[in-house]
C-alpha cells in the first residue's frame, strides 16, 4: 500500500513488468530520486501546482523554431552533464558541449570559402581549421555544420523577415587535407531567450541570461564519433559565468586581427581582417 515512507518503493514496483530493461531501470531510478526530492523539501501543494504550471508554459513556449525545454535543460546544467557523460573526450579528441535550442533547421550546403553572413553585418572574420582523426590523420570529406547568432544576439530563426533564411549557417565538407574555411563575422556574446518561463526562472534566482561569444559546430566523418561543440572567443565577457555552463577551457580561442593583403585577397576579405582557427579531432 502507498504511504509516505514506502511511496517510491510502491511506485517503482509498478514498473517491474516493463519489458524493456533500460526503460525499467531509468523509470525506477527517476521515481526514487523524484520522491526523495519531494520528501527532502517537503513540497507544498501550492509549490507543486506552480511547478506543473511552469512546465506547462515551457511546453507551450516551444515551437518548430524554439525549444524551451532544451533551454530549461541548459540552464539547469543537465544538457552539459548528458553531453559530457555521452561524449567523454579521449586521446586528445575535441571536447563536446551543448547543442543549444536553435539547431532547429538544416544548415544550407555551401562551398569552402563561401560567406555565411548573408546580411553582411558584423566584423568580417575568416574561420578555418582542420578535421583529423585520433592519430592526427586528415579526414577528407568530413561534414562541418556551423551556425551562430548575429551581432545583435539573434539566430536567423528568431528573426524571420529580418534576417535572411539560413543566415550565419553553413554545411561544409573538408578538402583532401581535412581542411575547411569560410567567411563569417566575429561572434558576439548574447542573452539566451528570456521572454518565457526559463527567463522567469533566471530572474527569480538572480541569474543573468548571457552566453559568451561562440560559434556552434557539429562535425561528422565516416568511422568516427561525431562531436557537437562550440569555439569561444577568448576575450568575451561571461566565459566564467555562461548561463548554460557550456564553456570548456580547451574550446577557447583568440580571434586576432590579421594584416596580410595577399591572404585577405585570397579569402575575399578586406585587409586587415580577423581570423579564428579551430582544429577538430574526432575519435574512431
Amino acid at each position: 500500500m502507498f504511504s509516505e515512507q514506502r511511496s517510491a518503493e510502491v511506485v517503482a514496483a509498478s514498473f517491474a513488468g516493463t519489458p524493456d530493461d533500460r526503460l525499467r531501470t531509468v523509470l525506477t531510478s527517476l521515481v526514487e530520486h523524484l520522491h526523495s526530492f519531494v520528501k527532502d523539501v517537503e513540497l507544498t501543494e501550492a509549490e507543486w501546482a506552480t511547478a506543473i504550471d511552469f512546465l506547462t508554459r515551457t511546453g507551450q513556449k516551444s515551437d518548430a523554431n524554439r525549444q524551451e525545454f532544451i533551454l530549461l535543460s541548459d540552464v539547469l546544467g543537465v544538457s552539459m552533464l548528458v553531453e559530457t557523460i555521452n561524449h567523454r573526450a579521449g586521446g586528445g579528441s575535441t571536447e563536446s558541449t551543448v547543442l543549444g535550442p536553435f539547431h532547429m533547421v538544416e544548415s544550407p550546403p555551401r562551398e569552402l570559402g563561401d560567406p555565411i553572413a548573408l546580411d553582411e553585418k558584423g566584423t568580417p572574420c575568416l574561420v578555418s581549421g582542420q578535421v583529423t582523426g585520433a592519430d592526427g590523420e586528415p579526414l577528407a570529406g568530413a561534414v562541418v555544420d556551423v551556425w551562430q547568432a548575429n551581432e545583435d544576439g539573434f539566430y536567423d530563426v528568431q528573426q524571420p523577415g529580418i534576417q535572411p533564411p539560413g543566415n550565419l549557417r553553413g554545411l561544409f565538407r573538408t578538402d583532401a587535407d581535412g581542411r575547411y574555411w569560410f567567411r563569417s563575422v566575429v561572434p558576439r556574446y548574447y542573452p539566451i531567450p528570456d521572454d518565457g518561463p526559463v527567463g522567469q526562472l533566471l530572474r527569480a534566482t538572480g541569474r543573468h541570461p548571457y552566453r559568451p561569444a561562440h560559434l556552434h559546430f557539429i562535425v561528422t566523418a565516416p568511422g568516427h564519433r561525431s562531436v557537437t561543440t562550440h569555439v569561444f572567443v577568448a576575450d568575451s565577457p561571461y566565459l566564467d559565468s555562461d548561463a548554460v555552463f557550456g564553456v570548456k577551457e580547451s574550446l577557447i580561442r583568440e580571434v586576432p586581427e590579421v594584416d596580410d593583403p595577399q591572404r585577405a585577397a585570397a579569402a575575399g576579405l578586406d585587409n586587415p581582417f580577423r581570423a579564428l582557427t579551430f582544429d577538430i579531432r574526432l575519435r574512431r
